[in-house]
């Protein structure tokens, strides 16, 4: 369900008010050039009027599907150094959340544990929020061996968000999606491990109408869709800023319907803005106005 062009004016004013400001403790890959990891999760939340700890696990010159890049791989001690000097401003106590993307071995997966372990031991309201990034459709598993398994059995049973696309859900539950309601049987297999809120990504079946990408979403309350047309675009980034924009949402309304709904609208006016441009990387800075007021809004159906 979709509502286009300029939102109706309570619309207008419940879009224009998004929710308190959060604090978000945010470990991820980042780059200079480009948009990935933390380069594409922090500006969106930022935007959103949230504040943004960003620790980064690696300093890449831009994104490997380049197939060149430079740069720095952090080792896991270093993520703690940086954890604990943030701990030690004594801010962890207002910390509403972590947010954790690509980890690229399983002692950085580790390291991210470890973090929100002592987040939830100052705050024992604050979430944690896992991207468990192991792979795509037509492309398979492209993580380190072993990062599957870390995610699968460490990673999800410490989770109360995540936000797996359609490869990974299938990965990680062993259900195979072969429609809507095999989706939602994976996102409840998935809840059963750990996290009570899942988002599904990048959702296509036999079911799926030509031309439209689905995103599915299920906690305790029920299960919801949205359908956005499928735009033209192949980019790097989209996922990490869903997956946060969707938290900080969830965080703020605490409706996964509600965070689904304006995340995939924002991710689709940042898309649509990237392929009419043909860029090779999302604009996020240029389609900022997205992430507030997004140009086109669709809403989730219950299912």
């Amino acid at each position: 369900m979709e509502l286009d062009g300029a939102p109706a004016a309570g619309l207008e004013r419940e879009l224009s008010s998004w929710g308190c400001a959060m604090n978000i403790l945010s470990i991820q890959s980042h780059v200079a050039y480009g948009h990935v990891g933390n380069a594409s999760a922090v500006f969106p939340m930022q935007r959103l009027g949230h504040e943004v700890w960003a620790i980064n696990t690696v300093q890449f010159s831009n994104h490997t599907g380049y197939g060149a890049w430079r740069g720095p791989v952090f080792p896991a001690d270093a993520i703690r150094e940086v954890v604990a000097g943030v701990e030690e401003r004594g801010v962890l106590p207002v910390c509403d959340g972590v947010l954790s993307g690509y980890m690229g071995d399983a002692s950085i997966g580790e390291a991210i544990l470890d973090a929100v372990e002592r987040v939830k031991q100052a705050n024992p309201s604050a979430l944690y929020c896992c991207d468990p990034v192991i792979g795509d459709v037509g492309r398979g598993v492209f993580v380190r061996p072993g990062i599957p398994e870390f995610i699968r059995d460490r990673a999800m049973p410490a989770a109360d968000v995540a936000t797996p696309n359609q490869f990974e859900l299938e990965h990680l539950t062993g259900v195979a999606v072969g429609g809507l309601g095999a989706a939602k049987i994976a996102a409840s297999a998935l809840r059963a491990i750990g996290p009570k809120v899942v988002l599904v990504t990048s959702l296509q079946t036999p079911e799926t109408p030509d031309g439209v990408m689905e995103l599915l979403a299920v906690d305790g309350e029920g299960a919801w869709r949205v359908r956005t047309p499928l735009l033209p675009v192949s980019v790097n980034g989209a996922g990490d800023a869903i997956a946060a924009l969707f938290f900080v949402h969830w965080l703020t309304t605490r409706s996964a319907a509600e965070a689904m709904s304006k995340a995939a609208s924002s991710v689709y006016g940042l898309l649509k803005a990237t392929a009419e441009a043909g860029s090779r990387e999302i604009l996020t800075v240029a389609a900022q106005d997205e992430f507030v007021r997004p140009s086109r809004v669709f809403v989730a159906e219950p299912i």
